[in-house]
């Protein structure tokens, strides 16, 4: 069991830059498409959001922020030092 929890930890750590980027990704577009919906323009590729209308696009783009930094704190964390600090 143990094995296996090492072993996925070392696949996601090998990708730890991927991780950061889909993180910082997620907050960018997020806050930019917050304030453009302020000035009235949209993303192109984020318009789907826009069907349930205007508050549910919004808690969306919110959604996304957070789970941009809930991604980028997640890939940042030392996940060997964790298991050592709590066994």
């Amino acid at each position: 069991m143990n094995n296996l929890r090492s072993s996925k930890l070392s696949f996601f750590m090998k990708r730890k830059g991927l991780w950061l980027l889909v993180g910082f990704l997620l907050v960018i577009l997020g806050f930019s498409a917050i304030i453009l919906q302020l000035v009235g323009i949209n993303w192109a590729f984020l318009a789907f959001l826009e069907w349930g209308g205007l508050l549910l696009a919004f808690v969306l783009k919110i959604a996304m922020i957070l789970a941009g930094v809930v991604v980028v704190v997640l890939a940042n964390t030392d996940w060997e030092r964790e298991m050592r600090e709590s066994s």
